[in-house]
């Protein structure tokens, strides 16, 4: 389960782009952050399950990847083009049999894509010779559909798929997009399979969504709620901003990790049917004299900290790539120890890091305005989030086990991980 959103540079008191997304994927499934430089020469390339022709030259990209994939949830390339990545659930079942994932085509676009309505060609047409399918879940099953946000500084859109099929809106200003089929009789371009299921101007959402699996995703719930936020900020949609909607857990008073009634923007796994949390987050700025992207390179955004990659800067080193087997010496995992501890009391825990939190973010999005050496600025808001987070786990109190549904399912991914408690 996942939330993307984006809002126009004619809707931000900065005149920039904004683009956000939260990753939600199982809770072991550690996300990689890096950067790949342009590529020469063609050939075969090798996505998640099968093999492509590859083209002769590709962009410099940013992604956000599942340890265990070739393509990215969310990403970004050297021209500014972003995208991120939903599972979408259909009444047509999704296809099985292994073919282009979501996030192959994610990376895909992102490569390949100059700008949003190339990267949006792209992404159709890869999906139309190939097709999508193949199992896209971790230790579980999942199958599914997908849909996209597609943006640059310019303009932006969302792709809705359902096999090889598609559905276009051109964005008008800020969009939401979650688990769900969002895009009614507003389309502007459709597939001629889709488009032959439906008469006229139809309604392709309400005509596609599997209500049953929506019922447990909350897809349409998480997706109205996101553009609430977005159009609640008014004339002050600004990173902070976005970065605040990633960390929404809803309006329930007694509302925690542990009781949560449906899904909330930032996820947070537990037992039973509930097993993905916000493994990773992103917001990127795209203006015309640059693009920032604000990671946070690991999981519950709530507890992480936002810090800045550009591409004049790369990627400042955040240890080995993490896989789903704890390995200290990686930024996402040693963040998932500080994580899992702060669930034990998640108030508390809020209670003592959040201030600080925002006071760093607030002064990482100042240094990067004013900074003329962008890599040294960087480097400084990467080394004071890694001070910062240590201070935490040692402020913390050790974890008391607990003997809920919720405490064990925790622990036997623990476990899983080779996590100590």
């Amino acid at each position: 389960m996942c939330d993307t959103l984006v809002a126009l540079a004619s809707e931000t008191p900065r005149g920039k782009l904004l683009f956000g997304k939260n990753s939600d994927r199982e809770r072991n499934e550690a996300q990689v952050l890096e950067m790949h430089p342009r590529r020469t020469g063609g050939g075969d390339l090798k996505l998640t399950y099968i093999a492509i022709p590859d083209v002769a030259q590709t962009h410099t990209v940013l992604i956000s990847r599942p340890c265990w994939m070739w393509g990215a949830e969310m990403g970004a390339n050297e021209h500014g083009v972003v995208i991120g990545n939903e599972a979408l659930h259909a009444r047509v079942p999704a296809q099985r049999r292994r073919a282009l994932t979501g996030m192959d085509l994610v990376r895909l676009g992102l490569e390949r894509g100059a700008t949003a309505a190339d990267a949006l060609a792209v992404i159709i047409g890869l999906l139309e010779r190939h097709g999508q399918g193949g199992d896209c879940g971790h230790l579980g099953r999942f199958y599914y559909h997908n849909g996209f946000i597609i943006a640059d500084r310019h303009e932006a859109y969302v792709l809705e798929t359902v096999g090889r099929d598609w559905v276009v809106e051109t964005v008008a200003g800020r969009r939401s997009l979650s688990n769900a089929y969002s895009i009614g009789a507003g389309w502007s371009d459709i597939s001629p399979g889709l488009a032959a299921r439906g008469t006229g101007r139809f309604d392709v959402a309400a005509s596609l969504i599997d209500e049953a699996r929506d019922a447990v995703s909350f897809g349409r719930g998480r997706c109205a709620r996101g553009q609430a936020l977005m159009d609640g900020a008014g004339d002050q949609l600004t990173p902070a901003a976005m970065m605040a909607i990633l960390r929404d857990h809803g309006e329930a008073a007694d509302w925690s990790p542990a009781n949560t009634v449906g899904r909330t923007i930032c996820m947070h796994a537990a037992q039973g049917a509930r097993r993905s949390q916000s493994v990773a987050s992103m917001v990127s700025e795209v203006g015309a004299d640059r693009a920032v992207h604000w990671v946070t390179a690991t999981s519950a955004p709530c507890t992480s900290l936002f810090k800045p990659v550009l591409f004049e800067a790369g990627v400042p080193p955040v240890g080995p790539a993490p896989s789903d087997t704890c390995d200290d010496q990686s930024l996402w995992w040693r963040h998932e120890r500080l994580h899992r501890a702060l669930l034990a009391d998640h108030a508390g825990s809020m209670a003592l890091i959040a201030a600080e939190r925002d006071e760093l973010e607030a002064a990482f999005r100042a240094r990067i305005d004013g900074a003329d050496d962008l890599k040294r600025a960087v480097a400084d808001c990467w080394r004071e989030a890694v001070q910062a987070e240590a201070r935490w786990a040692q402020a913390l109190q050790p974890a008391r086990p607990g003997g809920s549904a919720y405490a064990r399912s925790w622990a036997r991914l623990n476990a899983v991980a080779g996590l100590a408690r």
